[in-house]
């Protein structure tokens, strides 16, 4: 498969996603999870390929740009202020929760961090993959999901770092860990500045030269370099992209500006969602089965719990928090990218939590309005006003 030419190769290959999106949507599956089957299916031929690697990562650029797009700085600020308690609850309950069971089987600390950091941070691209395909973004919970995920964003590249750190034996000091924060800072308010002093008087421009077909330039530009950035400090690209997104969205074109970048995101993307199969190894049988089989059911009532919570704290409904409950569960490139800085052991074992807890995120997804629907029914809101089974998502923001 190596043997052939590049333009040979990526035309097979695109043709073979035409194939499996066209046979997803017709078996109403998800189309993410298909794509990571076919990566696992095909791992021996193109496990380690860059140019494939590199592609997926344009696609998630261009996701989470798109996503920053439908949040400007106002609203990002407000939001901040309300996801920090649920941020919190996230990280007690997911690192914490998922180290103390792998102490208890008898794993040493780090080992037992590293599968915590693992078990911690929801899939960013598939939620947001899901949440297009299911046709949710517009919902309410939608913005608890996002601010979540950032905040999960920006504690990743910590734990990245730590564990980093204490593979080469780099001492984790106050003064390492205070650089990586004063970074992200840099970033947040490199974004702040220039969508509120640039991208803010750039709208009268954008309004006269939109339809340009050199307009994809300048917005794809934008994202790549901002997310590129991001790299350099040694933090995600994903939170680049978002920032980048957020930056752009201040000329108050969103709308078009997605509608540039759109049809170059929908290409490269499913390159991710096959790369990342490509890295899942499940040949070599499952080690510490009794640990796989407590972590991956702590896997989705710890986000369960986490997402509820966290989303009546954010000031959502409890119809809405349980939606957005059941929306959180799949685990995916961020476990990846810590799993791939373990032992050999616990890395085999963390490919397999990966793709068992995205197997089952994505189930509870696509259920997710149902398990809400049933919740009400079975417990109604007994506030007066409030008939059984309304269909009030919503209640009065703090």
């Amino acid at each position: 498969m190596a043997q052939l030419p590049f333009l040979l190769l990526a035309g097979l290959i695109l043709c073979s996603f035409f194939f499996v999106s066209f046979s997803s949507q017709k078996l109403r599956l998800p189309s993410v999870l298909v794509y990571i089957v076919l990566g696992i299916a095909l791992t021996s031929f193109f496990r380690e390929n860059e140019a494939i690697h590199l592609a997926g990562e344009v696609g998630i650029v261009l996701l989470f740009f798109i996503l920053g797009l439908e949040f400007p700085l106002a609203r990002m600020v407000e939001i901040s202020r309300r996801i920090w308690p649920a941020g919190l609850m996230d990280v007690l309950l997911n690192i914490g929760g998922a180290m103390a069971l792998a102490l208890l089987f008898g794993l040493n600390p780090l080992a037992a961090f590293v599968l915590g950091s693992v078990a911690y941070a929801t899939s960013s691209s598939i939620s947001a993959k899901l949440l297009e395909e299911q046709k949710r973004l517009a919902n309410p919970e939608t913005e608890f999901i996002l601010a979540l995920l950032i905040f999960e964003d920006l504690i990743s590249p910590i734990l990245v770092s730590f564990i980093a750190a204490a593979r080469t034996g780099e001492e984790m000091t106050i003064g390492f860990l205070g650089l990586l924060l004063l970074k992200i800072i840099l970033l947040m308010t490199g974004a702040i500045v220039i969508g509120h002093y640039a991208f803010k008087r750039m709208e009268g421009f954008l309004a006269r030269y939109m339809q340009q077909d050199f307009m994809p330039l300048l917005a794809a530009g934008i994202a790549l370099a901002y997310a590129g950035a991001a790299m350099t400090l040694g933090l995600s690209e994903i939170l680049g992209a978002f920032l980048a997104g957020m930056m752009l969205s201040e000329t108050g074109k969103s709308s078009e500006i997605e509608h540039l970048i759109a049809p170059i995101r929908d290409i490269t993307l499913p390159f991710f969602f096959f790369w990342f199969g490509t890295t899942i190894t499940l040949g070599e049988g499952v080690p510490f089965v009794p640990l796989m089989i407590v972590m991956a059911l702590w896997a989705v009532a710890g986000k369960i719990l986490t997402a509820f919570l966290g989303g009546r704290l954010f000031g959502l409904a409890r119809k809405t928090a349980c939606r957005a409950a059941f929306s959180m569960v799949h685990r995916g490139e961020f476990s990846a990218v810590i799993a791939s800085l373990a032992l050999p052991q616990l890395r085999i074992f963390s490919g397999i939590y990966i793709f068992v807890t995205a197997v089952i995120g994505v189930v509870l997804f696509q259920k997710a309005p149902a398990a809400a629907n049933w919740y009400i029914a079975r417990w109604p809101d007994k506030k007066k006003g409030r008939l059984k089974g309304s269909a009030s998502d919503t209640i009065p923001r703090p």
